[in-house]
């Protein structure tokens, strides 16, 4: 059985700087009519850069809708019609202040599909040259190289909570896993 929802009205209830919300309709495949709420974001990126002893890059940052602070891998917001792996680029550098000389697209995520349209494309950032950051003003934040057994340990016992690190994380542990094989 195949399941869908067919869009039949659909109007915007909030326009925001980083988000907008939508109201939709939809018919269901057995026919009835259901409201769903939809937080349309631009979409985004996560790198997930591996230094020459094997750590991650991650930085630390107070995210004030979960009000704490949380240890991620650097990330950043899509720019209207941006290409994703030029805002990995961007984002990489501005964030650590590294460059890569080679990247890994490791796929994309849905990160709240019930009721966030958004999509985050996660690449591993390899060969890196290290230099100044140069953040965005009010982007306050710190970085720190942490062993991948140690960050999946914090996984595993729900001290890093963030879902596009603990997917980007386990999925470069995947891949450099094989790439040793």
């Amino acid at each position: 059985m195949q399941f869908f929802e067919k869009q039949v009205e659909s109007n915007t209830v909030y326009e925001g700087i980083i988000v907008d919300v939508r109201r939709d309709f939809a018919v269901l495949q057995n026919g009835n009519k259901v409201q769903r709420e939809v937080v349309v974001h631009s979409g985004g990126v996560g790198i997930v850069p591996i230094t020459s002893d094997n750590k991650i890059l991650m930085v630390r940052q107070y995210r004030y809708p979960m009000q704490e602070e949380l240890l991620e891998i650097p990330a950043g917001k899509l720019s209207d019609g941006e290409d994703p792996f030029e805002c990995a680029v961007r984002e990489l550098s501005e964030e650590t202040g590294c460059t890569a000389g080679k990247y890994i697209d490791l796929g994309e995520i849905y990160p709240s599909p019930g009721f966030c349209k958004e999509t985050l494309h996660i690449y591993l950032a390899l060969d890196l040259t290290f230099g100044e950051m140069h953040l965005d003003e009010n982007e306050l934040l710190s970085v720190q190289a942490v062993g991948i057994d140690e960050l999946m340990e914090m996984i595993m016992s729900n001290e890093l909570p963030d879902a596009k690190s603990i997917v980007g994380i386990m999925k470069a542990k995947r891949y450099l896993d094989e790439m040793h094989d």
